[in-house]
């Protein structure tokens, strides 16, 4: 019987083959894609995977260079700054 710890439905089994048989491993399962927050498009550019994992990433390596980078995709923030030339 798995600890308490374990039965969350946050961490993922695997069965992972050892000398004496099978045995399940837990791990906490990946965090989803980032999406766009107007379009809900899958933003390039972003990784993901845990909190603990992106967190030793560099900043760089986190989200995209640019305004609104990893927040909206490239064709949102192009309308977006279209919009704001038109309406200044």
């Amino acid at each position: 019987m798995p600890a308490p710890r374990y039965k969350s439905g946050s961490m993922k089994k695997t069965c992972v083959r050892v000398t004496k048989g099978n045995t399940a491993h837990y791990r906490r399962k990946k965090q989803g894609t980032a999406k766009c927050g107007a379009c809900g498009a899958v933003l390039n550019g972003v990784p993901n995977g845990r909190i603990a994992e992106i967190s030793k990433l560099a900043k760089t390596e986190k989200r995209p260079e640019r305004i609104y980078g990893g927040h909206l995709c490239a064709a949102c923030v192009k309308k977006m700054m279209v919009e704001k030339a038109r309406n200044f």
